[in-house]
């Protein structure tokens, strides 16, 4: 408990990347920009779920307009393919090459950010390279991590760790976290479409 109210108070110091998160994604609203939103493993289900929040929470009605989102892990033939010609590190790129237009922007979801490594090399460096295209191509990156950030907290544009050195806490943390630019993208949303006080009809 006293661990969760200290990664909490160290969050609020956090205010002003978080704040940034939300203009970033507010102007991809109203430019009609791209959000591409990615991770692996657990992160792969955060950035589903933040996507599903993107589309269909920020609005209240179903002939208003959500973000144009899509977590790129979601279609399993497409990813699977990727790995199989171009490797894991480059499957995130290979497919943001289609898809890509100026002004778009990357979420990346990372327990480490990058840091560590396994059987199979160097943690989450799909993540990262799809971090770099983004800043390379007119685009945002956004890196939401844990830990002490790892790679992806100097890579991304604009950066919020979660201050825990435990997967279950960041990525619990990170639900907050997108739970909070969702409902704020809510208000914005609401407000610049003239629906604030609208009833349902």
């Amino acid at each position: 408990m006293k661990e969760s109210a200290d990664i909490s108070e160290k969050l609020l110091k956090q205010t002003k990347a978080i704040s940034a998160v939300v203009d970033v994604l507010f102007n991809a609203w109203k430019k009609g920009k791209w959000v591409f939103v990615i991770g692996n493993g657990g992160s792969a289900g955060t950035a589903t779920h933040f996507v599903g929040d993107l589309i269909k929470t920020t609005i209240e009605h179903p002939h208003e307009k959500g973000l144009r989102a899509i977590a790129l892990a979601d279609n399993v033939p497409m990813i699977s393919a990727a790995v199989n010609d171009w490797g894991w590190h480059e499957a995130y790129t290979g497919i943001l090459n289609t898809y890509w237009s100026k002004g778009s922007i990357v979420i990346a979801f990372s327990v480490h950010g990058g840091a560590g490594k396994d059987k199979a090399g160097a943690w989450s460096q799909n993540l990262l390279k799809a971090l770099q295209f983004a800043k390379d191509n007119g685009g945002v990156a956004v890196g939401i991590s844990g830990f002490d950030g790892g790679a992806m907290k100097d890579i991304a544009d604009i950066s919020v760790v979660v201050p825990a050195h435990s997967t279950p806490l960041v990525e619990s943390y990170h639900v907050v976290l997108f739970h909070l630019i969702t409902f704020r993208l809510k208000e914005l949303i609401r407000n610049a479409s003239g629906q604030k006080g609208k009833k349902r009809r």
